[in-house]
């Protein structure tokens, strides 16, 4: 979960473009409550530095915190935008 100024930023697109450049699968998607959710799978260390750019953000994000746990995911396709 990121939370902050992070709707309406290109945020998705641009954790969409990290995601794939760190050959991660799941997807993100913009959550009610104006937070962004996504959920990665891969190589550990290509995810902590997904999370890690999550926490930099876009140009024009303002990421106040993330949040974030391990847990057992069934089977990912190509990271993707969730509308």
């Amino acid at each position: 979960m990121v939370y902050g100024r992070v709707q309406g930023v290109g945020f998705r697109s641009a954790a969409r473009n990290q995601a794939r450049s760190l050959k991660l699968t799941g997807w993100v998607e913009n959550r009610p409550d104006r937070s962004v959710r996504a959920v990665v799978g891969g190589d550990k260390e290509a995810c902590m530095r997904f999370i890690n750019w999550c926490r930099a953000g876009t140009g024009f994000s303002w990421v106040e915190r993330v949040d974030f746990h391990s847990m057992k995911l069934e089977t990912l396709g190509p990271f993707s935008v969730r509308y």
